[in-house]
């Protein structure tokens, strides 16, 4: 899989920092989205989920432990290693090339992966999680935004520091709307300062 020079870089930092982030203890608010994406697709009976930017398989071992199908995809090929030796299906993949037939999956669920995504980029990685997807599908997108803005995080304790992209409440709404239908939209606050970024976290449809 050729990759560009950005996304070695990024493969590179979550290579070094897999075994940091595996140890790493999820935030109440993170916990409070996972559920209600959960209580969405149980109420549906969607069954299948891929998850894109699995990191070290917090989540898709949550949901396999309750008896969802899930397939991991991530860059970094230790993510993928520590996935797999907690018993996922881990693939190593590229999200602007996903191998898999169309409409293969009931949900796909991306929490924090798709900002590191540059914006002019995101629209094809849309079209790719639209056509895996079965009609009806949904789609969780949770993202840091708040404010528009795009490059390397100067800040970033992670070496190589990692390129990410944001966006404003408005101005993600309107890239997803061109692809799928929002089914709901909020922002969760994680600092009282109004110059730090809020998650934004987006639940999608695939139109029939």
């Amino acid at each position: 899989m050729p990759m560009n020079e950005e996304k070695e870089r990024l493969r590179e930092t979550y290579n070094r920092h897999a075994n940091e982030r595996d140890g790493v203890k999820m935030a109440p608010w993170k916990f409070k989205e996972r559920q209600q994406y959960m209580q969405s697709i149980l109420e549906e009976d969607l069954n299948s989920i891929l998850e894109l930017g699995s990191g070290t398989g917090r989540d898709g071992l949550y949901f396999q432990e309750n008896h969802f199908e899930v397939v991991c995809v991530d860059l970094s090929d230790e993510m993928v290693r520590i996935c797999r030796e907690k018993g996922l299906d881990a693939r190593r993949m590229d999200f602007s090339e996903l191998s898999f037939e169309p409409e293969s999956f009931d949900s796909v669920y991306a929490m924090n992966s798709l900002l590191h995504v540059p914006k002019a980029e995101l629209d094809s990685v849309l079209e790719q999680v639209r056509r895996v997807l079965k009609p009806g599908g949904l789609f969780y997108l949770g993202l840091y935004g708040g404010q528009s803005r795009e490059g390397v995080w100067d800040e970033d304790h992670y070496e190589p520091k990692r390129f990410f992209s944001m966006y404003s409440d408005e101005e993600i709404q309107e890239v997803a709307k061109r692809l799928f239908e929002v089914e709901d939209f909020h922002a969760e606050l994680l600092d009282e300062s109004s110059r730090s970024p809020h998650f934004q976290s987006l639940l999608l449809r695939k139109r029939k």
